[in-house]
């Protein structure tokens, strides 16, 4: 597949269509509502592996005490647990909530970086969830895969990749700049509701005629 190719701009503008009839994911949601870059990072953080709806329950309940990273500072790892649970691994994510803020301001003087290696240097800040929250909080190009981006792109045929890493670097690479701040919001959604891990909905797909691994 060549860098520009038809074909990726016609699914991108055929899964921007279908963005728009579902559910806005738990991390595009909280930007909107919220439009800070905290609240994006600590939503980023929580939602992985857990399912949008249990992190968007959470988040709530945990946005009504924590509105910056003071607050976040003023509570105990096991008050912190209280919060986020039942979100999926919440020890080990209300540790690293624990530890962001003093990290935050050693290293940033309090203030959310934009840069993905910058915000690897955080607690619990991988490249995913780096990438996710340069694209979705500060709208700069960044391309996130998580497992819907690397299935649905491997299943495409638009990567032949064997991890998310190695599919981020090809993204990077073949994907045109102008559609990386959009993509993974625009491939969750669609593998959340019909690329779906296990018995996609291959029947009726809307881009099924530029799928070259039909399930």
């Amino acid at each position: 597949m060549n860098k520009g190719s038809p074909q990726i701009e016609n699914v991108y503008g055929i899964l921007a269509k279908e963005f728009k009839k579902h559910r806005t994911p738990v991390v595009d949601l909280i930007e909107v509502q919220t439009g800070d870059p905290f609240k994006v990072l600590i939503t980023t953080i929580l939602s992985a592996r857990t399912k949008d709806q249990t992190t968007a329950a959470v988040a709530r309940k945990l946005f009504e005490r924590v509105k910056n990273p003071r607050d976040l500072d003023g509570l105990t790892e096991e008050e912190i647990c209280g919060l986020i649970y039942p979100i999926g691994f919440y020890r080990n994510k209300a540790r690293f909530l624990k530890q962001l803020p003093g990290v935050l301001e050693k290293e940033f003087s309090g203030i959310i970086p934009q840069d993905v290696d910058e915000l690897t240097k955080l607690p619990g800040v991988g490249r995913k969830t780096a990438n996710l929250v340069v694209a979705v909080a500060f709208k700069k190009p960044a391309v996130c895969v998580d497992v819907h981006v690397h299935r649905i792109t491997n299943r495409l045929g638009y990567v032949e990749t064997k991890t998310p890493f190695e599919t981020e670097m090809e993204l990077r690479r073949i994907l045109p700049i102008k559609f990386w701040i959009t993509f993974n919001s625009y491939l969750v959604s669609f593998g959340q509701h019909t690329c779906l891990p296990v018995k996609p909905k291959c029947t009726g797909c809307p881009i099924t005629q530029y799928c070259l691994k039909k399930i």
